[in-house]
């Protein structure tokens, strides 16, 4: 079994421990974007299988947190609890046509906004 496997079996085994109702809500999210990444990168898959369980992350998490994180926020936390000095970088891109049905996405520049501008 490869460490990104290993890595998101052991997120989804661990989301059944944590028991704190402001972790609890987020950790969905959480666990999507962290299965992802674990996708994405071999080497933080590895540091996830290595390091803590996902509900101590969950608590990292909403250590803190009175009325509202941003998904951005909430996803640096997870990280940095199993790989310090991690960072995630954010793009959004606008399709000024997107709601056509049918049209073609252009291939030519968009817009792009980098949300760690506003950070």
């Amino acid at each position: 079994m490869s460490d990104r496997e290993e890595a998101q079996e052991k997120i989804i085994r661990e989301m059944k421990e944590i028991t704190d109702p402001k972790a609890k809500f987020m950790a969905p999210y959480v666990r999507d974007a962290m299965l992802e990444f674990c996708r994405q990168d071999e080497e933080f898959a590895r540091a996830v299988v290595q390091g803590g369980h996902f509900a101590d992350c969950m608590a990292a998490v909403s250590k803190g947190v009175t009325s509202a994180l941003s998904d951005l926020e909430a996803y640096r936390r997870a990280v940095s609890f199993y790989f310090p000095g991690a960072e995630i970088r954010m793009s959004m891109k606008i399709d000024l046509c997107g709601s056509v049905q049918g049209a073609p996405h252009p291939d030519g520049p968009a817009l792009l906004l980098d949300l760690s501008d506003f950070f």
